[in-house]
């Protein structure tokens, strides 16, 4: 009896296992194109842009007053060069303040852009599996190892749900960054 009942259990988890529905989505994929991700970077290099410009000025204060001191300092009695070291010291510490500020405030407002950007794929992804009685979901950007034929792809669903454009590629997007970088590198 004790047999019969283990033969049974086991019957009823492969059958349950076999009835199960997999699939995958490349989140990351999604995440990267969609059109929100697109705004997110451009207002993400507007701020930075900014804070360059700003660290850039207060450098370019650095350097005039520094090339002053080194000028100057000669003919300037104790008093004098003391109260510029100060001053060099100041702006010194003023910019590596700023730097810190800027990095958070960036770091900040990319969270601030991209958690709702998350949150709609994770929703979109969701709905679509539950809409295809998916009972598992694996994100093929991270998984190490599944067999292909058993599950469902639903990457090309997502894209269009996300009305993410079907020539647009990960690797296209990677290209015009680094064309943007070098453009930007370029004008500096």
């Amino acid at each position: 009896m004790k047999k019969i009942f283990v033969v049974a259990a086991i019957s009823l988890v492969t059958l349950s296992a076999s009835a199960q529905k997999l699939a995958r989505v490349n989140f990351t994929e999604l995440v990267q194109l969609m059109p929100e991700a697109d705004q997110a970077r451009a207002t993400l290099k507007a701020v930075s842009q900014e804070a360059e410009e700003t660290l850039q000025t207060m450098y370019t204060e650095y350097q005039t007053k520094m090339q002053q001191y080194q000028q100057k300092s000669a003919s300037w009695s104790d008093v004098i060069k003391k109260s510029k070291e100060s001053e060099l010291m100041d702006i010194q510490r003023r910019i590596e303040e700023n730097q810190q500020a800027f990095q958070q405030e960036i770091q900040q407002k990319q969270n601030e852009l991209m958690a709702p950007i998350y949150e709609k794929a994770q929703t979109t992804v969701k709905d679509l599996a539950k809409a295809q009685g998916v009972t598992a979901l694996f994100d093929s950007s991270s998984a190490l190892y599944f067999d292909e034929t058993a599950v469902i792809d639903l990457t090309a669903d997502a894209r269009k749900a996300l009305k993410i454009p079907a020539d647009r590629t990960l690797e296209a997007l990677q290209a015009e960054l680094a064309a943007q970088q070098q453009a930007t590198a370029t004008q500096q």
